[in-house]
């Protein structure tokens, strides 16, 4: 095995998942508003997310799938609508919640919008996250030497994914808990969906550029 990739490798890893984006916004949103339970849940979403984005890398590089750079940017854009939509939900909520300053209406109402949805939130979140998609694409590739054997090399290397993304974003949802007393839990959660919406239109219009240059004659 080669080590000094296998550190590289987590070194990587680490640096992605702790960098704040949509899933970390979406998992502090999930944990103020519905508690750790529905946290994790959505948790599950994100990683199985990443799991089906690795599959599909090493597929790609197994020469099973081709994945053309068109499908990447229409699930981009798809992915984008879908956490502009929830975090336009999210902010309407909490500014109807903030006039009216009732927290117990803003616990139910809040509820009713992402009723049983947290783990095909995450789920839809992590195949749309721009960070995940650009790692599995460009970047998983060059680790994949790090064993003699290809299926070594997988094992390896989705066994450490999967391990530091669980355990860097059960942190966040712990942390949440303490965050949530030290600050306003409305405005933490104000900031949550105001990130993912940003996400969201800067996603829709970068992958809607690269579909106009993608389509655009030579």
């Amino acid at each position: 095995m080669n080590l000094s990739l296998l550190f590289s490798y987590s070194v990587v890893v680490i640096l992605l998942i702790v960098t704040p984006g949509p899933v970390v916004a979406l998992l502090t949103s999930t944990a103020i508003r519905e508690g750790q339970r529905e946290a994790f849940m959505t948790l599950l979403g994100t990683n199985g997310a990443s799991l089906l984005l690795l599959t599909i890398a090493v597929l790609t590089l197994a020469g099973v799938v081709h994945l053309a750079p068109l499908y990447l940017y229409l699930l981009g854009i798809l992915g984008s609508f879908y956490i502009g939509i929830g975090a336009v939900i999210d902010l309407r909520t909490l500014w109807r919640v903030s006039n009216t300053c009732r927290d117990n209406a803003s616990t139910s109402d809040h509820s009713e919008t992402t009723k049983n949805s947290g783990f095909v939130r995450g789920f839809i979140t992590g195949v749309a996250n721009p960070k995940d998609i650009l790692f599995f694409v460009a970047f998983f590739p060059q680790f994949i030497a790090v064993t003699h054997s290809f299926t070594g090399s997988v094992i390896t290397l989705s066994t450490v994914w999967v391990l530091l993304d669980v355990s860097i974003l059960s942190l966040y949802i712990l942390c949440v808990k303490w965050c949530s007393k030290v600050f306003n839990s409305l405005w933490l959660q104000g900031l949550c969906s105001g990130v993912l919406l940003a996400i969201a239109i800067g996603g829709t219009s970068y992958n809607f550029k690269e579909l106009l240059l993608l389509s655009a004659p030579s």
